[in-house]
């Protein structure tokens, strides 16, 4: 399949809010020419930052809004760099360089096999566009998603994801949380990290499904691992890193 078109464009930083602890989500101005396909991402640059250092004034973000939305939504991590502090304090006008889109994490044209999202933390973004799109679209495929946290206070989207549930018989969620023990909320959903035994459970007879895997480049290898175990083909496991978070 042929990607959409890349161009470097001149925009300017929306609203920022926190969707969980130390991590924000960013609107950002959407140029009128702008194309891009759920799960693809762009690189963003800040220009004259007040700060800088060696991991560099660019970085690449999922986008995690859809294409019928006219802004483009990103949210990261906050760590302690200097591109992190700039943007964490941007005020909403601020002109930065993107470009873009970038990468094939593409919801699979076949409806009749399922699609099986295995992701980490941020590692939500890019599903959190394709899940959008494809409940906006109403795709008729049996999606899951298993998403693994630390606590429920961790965890991007998380309410976002348990509403759209209802709202799209096709998608089930099952959340992930490893250290509910530190956390002040309730939770009734899984409380171990996904394992082979984990996806037997839930997903029984589905060997012919497609699984898309993001999060910590660690989580990527452990599910990569998992999935080789349980006889998946690595033809139908596509992957996406998400470093430095």
């Amino acid at each position: 399949m042929t990607s959409a078109v890349q161009h470097d464009f001149l925009v300017r930083l929306g609203d920022q809010n926190e969707i969980a602890e130390r991590t924000i989500a960013c609107k950002i101005e959407k140029p009128q020419d702008f194309a891009f396909r759920p799960g693809q991402f762009i690189e963003i640059t800040l220009l004259n930052p007040s700060e800088t250092d060696a991991e560099s004034n660019t970085r690449a973000f999922s986008i995690a809004s859809t294409p019928r939305e006219d802004f483009l939504l990103v949210a990261t991590r906050l760590r302690d760099t200097a591109f992190k502090r700039v943007l964490s304090h941007a005020s909403p006008g601020t002109e930065v360089k993107i470009n873009g889109p970038y990468g094939d994490l593409r919801l699979h044209n076949d409806s009749s096999r399922a699609a099986v999202m295995l992701c980490g933390g941020i590692g939500i973004t890019p599903f959190r566009s394709i899940l959008l799109d494809a409940t906006q679209n109403k795709l008729l495929r049996s999606i899951f998603l298993f998403y693994s946290n630390r606590r429920p206070e961790d965890a991007p989207f998380l309410e976002e994801m348990q509403a759209l549930e209802k709202r799209n018989p096709s998608f089930r969620l099952i959340g992930c949380m490893t250290e509910m023990e530190k956390s002040r909320r309730h939770w009734d959903g899984e409380r171990r990290k996904i394992d082979r035994q984990m996806l037997e459970k839930h997903l029984g007879g589905l060997p012919s499904a497609f699984y898309y895997v993001t999060g910590p480049p660690g989580f990527v290898v452990a599910m990569r691992a998992i999935l080789a175990d349980s006889g998946v083909d690595d033809d139908n496991v596509r992957t996406e890193e998400f470093g430095g978070y």
